[in-house]
């Protein structure tokens, strides 16, 4: 009965050894899961704090530039203020019957550039700069010895910023060499 014995002893340490092999393999197998699980889990934080930061960044912006289409669309308000008190002629300022119609006007467009500015509506610099295709739309060449080719020497319509962005480009004249 010993061989028995060695035989049947033989065989469950052969089952055991099969068996701890087994769960060894399902144990790498677990862990290859739990690896994969984990590193899934890190994309999708990764991604949800992605989205998370562009949807701060959209927001800011909605904030930051929702008067765009308005300002652009008052912007036409300031150019026919400054065209009114351009055309009052210098001898009609001192007259006592238009002085009051020029001093509101003055007061409106001081009123407006105001509202500009709490909104971060800027002005465009234009005159005597260098031409700059990002704020600036040549419209004309002008022949002149007094200016260096490419810099603005005459704006037709101020240009405007609305905090970093452009609102509308300075439409200018251009110096060139004379013919």
């Amino acid at each position: 009965m010993d061989d028995t014995q060695d035989q049947a002893a033989e065989l469950d340490v052969t089952e055991a050894s099969e068996e701890t092999q087994a769960g060894s393999d399902e144990l790498a197998a677990l862990r290859e899961e739990l690896a994969v699980a984990k590193q899934d889990v890190l994309y999708a934080r990764a991604e949800t704090q992605n989205v998370r930061r562009r949807l701060e960044k959209d927001m800011a912006d909605a904030r930051a530039y929702a008067a765009t289409g308005f300002a652009r669309d008052v912007l036409s308000v300031g150019d026919n203020l400054s065209r009114a008190i351009e055309a009052v002629p210098a001898d009609l300022r001192s007259d006592e019957k238009f002085k009051g119609l020029v001093a509101g006007i003055e007061a409106t467009q001081r009123e407006l550039d105001k509202v500009f500015t709490q909104h971060g509506i800027t002005r465009v610099a234009a005159m005597g700069m260098p031409l700059d295709p990002n704020l600036h739309q040549a419209m004309l060449e002008i022949p002149s010895n007094d200016a260096e080719p490419g810099t603005v020497v005459q704006e037709m319509q101020a240009g405007y910023m609305i905090r970093d962005r452009l609102l509308r480009p300075a439409m200018v004249g251009v110096a060139r060499k004379p013919d």
